[in-house]
């Protein structure tokens, strides 16, 4: 394992400084603005590059199939954030008034974003005028030509996926924006419109159709501006953080406002999932998110229908969310288990690979029996285990569906674009992905992209690295500090917890757990004579029978507060030790 550092603090120094080095170093410019994020309601599409004639035309579109009595389909993606950014757009253009039904596609019998079969059943079932997309649609080009050219359906697409050389221009209108979630676009749209079509006067004349009575969609205004302070923010944050998208810049405002929103937020589908999940009444923070709320919404789509997900953010009904949260809960321990079950096939699978020891630098993966709604969740186990990028597909009716994780400095779509004369279809963004591909052609495809893999990624790229933001004295260590770190939460991608290395003499250790695989310890600065800091270093009792009392050791560790029976205690999260 390697250490980067990026300062050193050799004295005592004021705690504002520390900070000062940290957001530096993450190159935040406005500070006040990243510690105090403006509200996601002071934004709107103009602040991402969109001119008045992009938004003119997205509500001429909408404002046509409003005069006419129209449907409008929402199409999301079976995701939490497809889940969350369909919820919310499908929302908004019913509270509007519109003619309005969500499509979720199945994931098993029709697949990722568009596809010919999910087109198909949406002109049988609905016959729109109108299909909107989140969280897809930018690479769906054939797709979206068929529903132009086929079945007279015009598309809206709304995405923030990764581009490919050719766009789809048959699409009405493109909304893709790359620094955000899949729900942060479909949030900033759906405000877009509720703006434009609530307050008319904010068109100037813009807005061709003039004839839009406005009665029916201001009749739930006060509604909708509520939502769009907190329910939807909320909402939004679950995709934002689901999608690891950067907490920087809009996506910053949208999580740090909608995770202090859940609060104030009465919605019976969240009121029941967070008492299933143990978290009621608890603040939320990206942990919650991350490993609580989004699988619960993820399991449903991976292994039945994500329409229920949809239904549970969605329902007025306490008895129906009630009802669906139990489903979501049970749903995701059948996840969990066959994750686990899944997984140590694959790691079975992994180690007969290797070659004297050595992995190739490209894992990949493949069975026919897997199931297609977990093998994302089978990728990301082997590349955390193996700090290799992984591919993991899954063969049924003559194609292979695959899931694809890659590590930091590997941009994994750029790299199956080298491939795609192989495959059917594929997408994604630097460090996920997914592609189709026939059977027939899975051998030439593996020696491909095991040959390209071969070349293209350094021996560098695949050492694991562990970055500290500063090298300091453990006396520094203070809950002032604690206290002046907590003001850059909310922490995540683009914005992770800090990482401290001192250089510490061990004064105590011992072991934790029922499983005793937790390592505890008590540690103060060499030099200093400052009082014993608690050190608590998950999963690595391993290291115990190496320490003694009195030796000096290398830690890398975040700060931490241990709150237990109503007291606080400041520790520190180790997350390496060099002996």
């Amino acid at each position: 394992m390697e250490i980067k550092v990026k300062n050193e603090i050799t004295e005592r120094i004021p705690i504002d400084k520390i900070v000062e080095l940290i957001l530096k170093d993450r190159g935040i410019e406005d500070r006040e603005a990243f510690i105090s994020p403006p509200s996601p309601e002071t934004m709107s599409l103009s602040d991402f590059g969109f001119k008045k004639k992009d938004i003119t035309q997205l509500i001429n579109i909408l404002s046509k199939v409003y005069e006419s009595n129209g449907t409008i389909v929402v199409y999301t993606d079976y995701d939490a954030d497809g889940i969350t950014g369909g919820a919310v757009l499908w929302e908004t253009l019913h509270l509007l008034g519109f003619n309005t039904m969500p499509y979720v596609p199945n994931r098993i019998t029709e697949g990722y974003g568009f596809s010919i079969k999910g087109l198909d059943n949406i002109k049988k079932k609905y016959n729109p005028d109108l299909i909107i997309s989140v969280d897809h649609g930018i690479t769906a080009t054939k797709q979206i030509r068929y529903a132009k050219e086929k079945l007279g359906i015009p598309i809206i697409v709304t995405d923030h996926h990764h581009k490919q050389e050719t766009i789809p221009t048959d699409a009405k209108l493109i909304i893709h924006i790359p620094t955000l979630s899949g729900s942060g676009v479909a949030y900033f749209v759906a405000k877009e419109i509720y703006m434009k079509m609530c307050h008319p006067e904010l068109n100037k004349g813009r807005v061709k159709n003039d004839g839009v009575s406005f009665l029916k969609m201001t009749k739930n205004i006060k509604k909708l501006e509520h939502n769009f302070n907190v329910d939807y923010a909320a909402i939004a944050s679950i995709g934002t953080v689901a999608d690891l998208v950067p907490l920087v810049g809009p996506s910053r405002s949208l999580v740090s406002h909608g995770l202090q929103a859940f609060s104030r937020m009465k919605r019976h589908g969240f009121t029941h999932l967070f008492r299933e999940a143990g978290i009621e009444g608890r603040p939320i923070s990206p942990y919650e998110v991350g490993f609580l709320i989004a699988p619960r919404i993820n399991a449903i789509g991976r292994l039945e229908h994500a329409i229920d997900a949809l239904r549970l953010i969605c329902t007025t009904s306490n008895e129906r969310a009630q009802e669906l949260a139990h489903k979501m809960g049970s749903v995701n321990t059948k996840r969990q288990e066959l994750v686990k079950e899944q997984v140590t096939e694959a790691e079975h699978m992994v180690e007969s690979q290797k070659m004297n020891g050595d992995l190739p630098k490209l894992i990949i993966l493949y069975s026919d029996h897997w199931h297609e709604g977990v093998i994302g969740l089978i990728a990301s186990s082997m590349v955390e285990k193996y700090y290799r990028p992984t591919i993991v597909m899954t063969k049924g009716d003559g194609h292979y569906k695959a899931s694809v994780r890659s590590i930091s400095g590997f941009h994994i779509t750029e790299f199956l674009g080298q491939l795609q004369n192989y495959l059917i279809n594929y997408g994604g963004h630097a460090g996920a992905a997914g592609f189709t591909m026939l059977e027939k052609k899975r051998d030439i495809f593996i020696k491909k992209a095991q040959k390209f893999a071969s070349d293209q990624i350094s021996e560098k790229v695949l050492e694991r690295t562990i970055v500290a933001d500063i090298h300091m004295p453990i006396s520094l260590v203070t809950r002032k500090l604690y206290d002046a770190l907590q003001h850059l939460n909310p922490f995540g991608i683009g914005n992770p917890r800090p990482v401290f290395m001192s250089e510490v003499t061990v004064v105590h250790a011992g072991i934790l757990g029922k499983l005793k695989n937790h390592l505890k310890l008590q540690v103060k600065d060499p030099i200093n004579s400052s009082s014993p800091l608690e050190m608590v270093a998950f999963n690595m009792a391993h290291v115990f029978n190496q320490l003694r009392k009195n030796q000096t050791v290398r830690i890398v560790y975040q700060i931490d507060l241990n709150v237990w029976n109503g007291r606080e205690t400041l520790q520190g999260l180790v997350k390496h030790i060099e002996l």
